[in-house]
């Protein structure tokens, strides 16, 4: 009998009597203290800051000239766009806009300068952002590939305080990314090195106020 025989072996005698699964206690802290909506959209940005993604704050009118500036400043002559992004995000940008397309291949989607999009949520006490392949953000492979990415979050809509808080309003079914900061690895004698496994440069646009 091979070890994977013993261990399958093993795995159909525990399972064997077909009684329901035990309880899981849920009895941890669903959130760290007590906080004003305000106060959250400061601990993530703080925690973002802390992760070495670069945080900016702004207002429905102040959107379009932002994210036309953040893509200036890098002298990004093409933009991803997923197809559910809001317009106006983008109607002060140069860059031409480069659709989220089925056949792109890796190849054309690393000579983007960078991509947009918004988010499902964001947890403050983690500094993380998540994202769902919804419309607004297109998906996995357009915010992997790009060096990089401007993640627009809503405040206070799309902010909570705790991983506990979110999981209720994630769907599990769809294809979660969580972000937090710059993609990094110091696997390799502790050196930091970034831009491994992702993005380079993560920049979050904290949007309050109506966006369009």
């Amino acid at each position: 009998m091979s070890s994977r025989d013993r261990i399958l072996g093993r795995i159909r005698r525990a399972v064997a009597d077909g009684g329901p699964d035990p309880a899981v206690p849920r009895d941890y802290l669903r959130v760290h203290g007590v906080r004003t909506p305000a106060a959250t959209a400061d601990l993530l940005a703080a925690n973002l800051a802390e992760y070495r993604a670069k945080v900016h704050r702004t207002d429905g009118a102040g959107i379009a000239p932002l994210l036309a500036r953040l893509l200036a400043e890098r002298d990004a002559r093409t933009v991803l766009v997923p197809p559910g992004l809001p317009p106006y995000w983008l109607s002060a940008a140069d860059p031409v806009r480069v659709h989220d397309r089925t056949e792109s291949t890796p190849y054309e989607l690393d000579a983007v300068d960078g991509v947009v999009t918004g988010c499902a949520l964001a947890i403050a006490e983690t500094g993380t952002i998540v994202l769902d392949g919804g419309p607004g953000q297109g998906r996995r492979r357009i915010t992997l590939i790009p060096d990089h990415h401007i993640c627009v979050v809503r405040v206070p809509d799309q902010v909570v305080d705790s991983v506990p808080q979110a999981l209720p309003r994630l769907d599990p079914t769809r294809p979660l990314t969580w972000i937090s900061g710059p993609s990094a690895t110091s696997d390799i004698e502790l050196d930091r090195v970034e831009g491994v496994h992702g993005p380079r440069t993560l920049e979050v646009v904290l949007l309050t106020g109506p966006a369009e």
